[in-house]
């Protein structure tokens, strides 16, 4: 019998992490951690917690992800964000084992027009976009050398806040909606970024090459696109909406305090050149989310 190799998912509670939870096959033994009973800023509770467990891989969905909210607490955000991931890498390498880094989309500027490579010049615009290049920084400057660095975009799934459910909120709360239509990006269901994860570190030719990564669902459009799509999709499943119009705005005419890519899409070559895996659509992961939502209700 092949023994099962150990699993440590850190973030647990997250909208992510659930769905690592979900997604986890029988090969793995799970262990999942989070606030309180486990602190990631805390170095010496980290060190000990993974030597502890000895797992064979990590996944660290832990994060300050209230974008807006990093503006004014950007210490905060860069310790559990940056300075921890630091943390966790080095108690990785304490054991020989494998680390997973969920990144952002927003450690680019989002200046320009063709989707983003790995390698390409980082310029984050944000206190939060700071604290997540910190974080990759950390973990490189670690010495870990079995890492992945997997950058996502636009995420949503079941269990969290996210984007899709609050233009359901707002289509049944009001008759108009005035949504962004001049940031393009690429949408990403949470379930597909887990598949993509594991494809990583034990897909069927083995572990890929470390390092970064970016993945999201195929495709690009803006935030009006996808909302025109998620209500569209929610008026073909019969939910009662009370929108009627849906408009396109600048982003100047709904001002944030956390600067946003205008432009984030992501080139996934290298991911697909590792897994030899193709990409859902973002329609297709979309619809995939709405009939999840129908079969929990």
């Amino acid at each position: 019998m092949i023994a099962k190799k150990k699993l440590l998912l850190v973030g647990s509670n997250g909208m992510l992490a659930q769905k690592v939870a979900a997604q986890a096959t029988e090969d793995w033994v799970l262990t999942a951690l989070d606030l309180p009973e486990f602190d990631l800023t805390d170095p010496e509770q980290v060190m000990s917690t993974v030597k502890d467990l000895k797992p064979n891989l990590i996944i660290n969905c832990a994060a300050y992800t209230n974008v807006d909210g990093c503006e004014t607490q950007e210490e905060l955000a860069t310790m559990v964000n940056g300075t921890a991931v630091g943390f966790l890498a080095k108690a990785t390498s304490a054991v020989d084992a494998c680390l997973v880094h969920i990144s952002t989309d927003y450690v680019f500027a989002g200046t320009g027009n063709s989707p983003l490579r790995e390698d390409e010049q980082v310029s984050p615009q944000s206190a939060y976009g700071r604290s997540k290049l910190r974080g990759e920084e950390a973990l490189v400057a670690s010495g870990l050398k079995k890492y992945f660095i997997l950058r996502t975009s636009w995420l949503y799934g079941p269990g969290g806040n996210n984007f899709v459910e609050t233009i359901l909120r707002l289509a049944k709360e009001r008759e108009q909606l005035g949504i962004v239509a001049d940031q393009i990006g690429s949408p990403t269901y949470t379930g597909d970024l887990v598949t993509a994860t594991f494809n990583l570190v034990s897909g069927e030719g083995g572990t890929a090459p470390y390092g970064i990564y970016h993945f999201s669902n195929d495709g690009a459009c803006s935030w009006y696109d996808f909302a025109i799509a998620i209500v569209d999709l929610a008026r073909g499943d019969n939910e009662a909406l009370k929108v009627t119009q849906i408009a396109p705005i600048k982003t100047e005419d709904y001002p944030l305090p956390a600067q946003r890519p205008a432009y984030s899409v992501f080139c996934k070559d290298k991911y697909c050149r590792a897994t030899a895996k193709r990409i859902p659509t973002w329609q297709e992961s979309l619809q995939k989310y709405f009939l999840e939502r129908k079969s929990k209700f």
